[in-house]
Formats: C-alpha cells, sequence, structure tokens
C-alpha cells in the first residue's frame, strides 16, 4: 500500500491520539517495539487502506503528526 497521507514527526506526549484542531498527533509507548504503524481504515471500518509507520522515536515513545486526520478517522496501530 502506498502512503498517501501526510506525516511529520509530532510529539512524544501526551500518549495517544489527540486532535489539536489542525491534525491528530499520535504517541504509543513501546520499550520493545522496534516500528509501530497507524493503520487507517475505510469509513465502515472494514477495509484496511493504508498503513503509515510512525517516523520518530522519543525515551521509548514512538509518534507522528498527521495533518491529513480528523478525529472521525478510523484507524489502529500495529507493532
Amino acid at each position: 500500500m502506498p502512503a498517501k497521507t501526510r506525516v511529520a514527526s509530532g510529539l512524544p506526549f501526551p500518549l495517544g491520539a489527540t486532535w489539536d484542531g489542525s491534525g491528530v498527533n499520535v504517541a504509543v509507548f513501546s520499550a520493545n517495539a522496534t516500528r509501530i504503524e497507524l493503520c487507517l481504515f475505510d469509513a465502515d471500518g472494514r477495509r484496511e487502506t493504508e498503513r503509515i509507520a510512525l517516523p520518530e522515536f522519543t525515551h521509548e515513545v514512538w509518534h507522528g503528526y498527521f495533518p491529513d486526520l480528523r478525529p472521525a478517522s478510523s484507524t489502529g496501530c500495529a507493532p
């Protein structure tokens, strides 16, 4: 699946997915993961449409900022 959604570094805090009015910051703690991917799904939440690696790792937190995502986006994380 080629990436279509833009992603920037983002912040390692707060943990979880946080809407800031312009996009969504995603931060996931993992002391052992070598990569974490954000999985995007279609509107029904049944079909994965895109998988994007969180680009940054700071103090055991993988993180990225997604300026094109909105709070209603269907997402999941994959280690």
